[in-house]
């Protein structure tokens, strides 16, 4: 992997107006996320981390400071689809098959139906659903759901994947197959992925980079590079890295709390 930055914030700040006065949802935010990184971003509700990805997502205006997704501003990234975004929930429309609501995007775009059938068969056996192409939402379990999500945002083949707390609904042991399976993924497709999660664990497991964010104002307490191999089985949860790191995020999140 070069080194090459794909998003890039710069004394990023967003301060919303309410009926209560200016809440301050990011403060002087900086961070460069290099291409092919996997980056969780973890801390207590508030503190922004969903408020940074919707920023990148071009959902959210920053108020202050600048941002850079593959080189051009979030509008410019959005328009030209450099970015797939996962929301908590699966979203999936109901009346349409699993197909039919990972083409959605494609149709949208204006590919043609080949391409389209092409792009469906190919990123649902990415997500482990061959065969489940005709089957409708409901007739899936809510991890299923959650991988047919992840397969909508990649159909159309961005670089970068955003994912809002994709697996917090789901029970432990779906959440755990779910993060080796995207382990898997991100291994074999070269995103680069922006991951916002409340889980420690889950974000030592799944990260080449945790970023540890305090409450109000959201900043940036602490930005960890993880040491743990590229190859991840489960049981690396139990060795002595694995702990290390999820101890200097405790630290990170006390600390962050501590500066209140």
């Amino acid at each position: 992997m070069s080194n090459n930055t794909i998003i890039s914030a710069k004394d990023l700040s967003l301060t919303f107006q309410t009926n209560d006065g200016p809440v301050h949802a990011l403060k002087d935010v900086s961070l460069d996320i290099k291409k092919g990184d996997f980056v969780s971003f973890i801390g207590p509700s508030g503190c922004g981390k969903t408020t940074f990805l919707r920023v990148m997502a071009d959902l959210e205006q920053p108020t202050a400071g600048s941002i850079k997704m593959n080189g051009v501003s979030p509008e410019e990234a959005r328009r030209s689809r450099a970015y797939g975004y996962v929301f908590q929930a699966a979203g999936l429309y109901p009346w349409r098959t699993i197909g039919g609501n990972i083409r959605l995007p494609l149709e949208i775009m204006g590919y043609d139906k080949a391409d389209q059938a092409e792009r469906v068969k190919r990123v649902l056996e990415l997500v482990e659903l061959g065969g489940f192409e005709k089957k409708f939402p409901w007739q899936l379990s809510g991890g299923m759901q959650q991988r047919a999500s992840i397969a909508r945002a990649l159909a159309f083949d961005a670089d970068i994947l955003l994912m809002d707390e994709p697996f917090g609904a789901l029970d432990e042991i779906v959440r755990d197959h779910l993060n080796e399976q995207l382990l898997q993924l991100w291994d074999r497709t070269q995103k680069t992925i922006a991951f916002v999660t409340h889980s420690i664990p889950e974000a030592v497991y799944l990260s080449t980079k945790i970023v540890v964010m305090s409450p109000r104002p959201g900043r940036i307490s602490d930005v960890i590079e993880s040491t743990l191999p590229r190859e991840r089985p489960l049981e690396i949860r139990d060795s002595p890295e694995f702990i290390e790191i999820a101890h200097r995020v405790r630290e990170g999140l006390r600390a962050g709390h501590s500066d209140d």
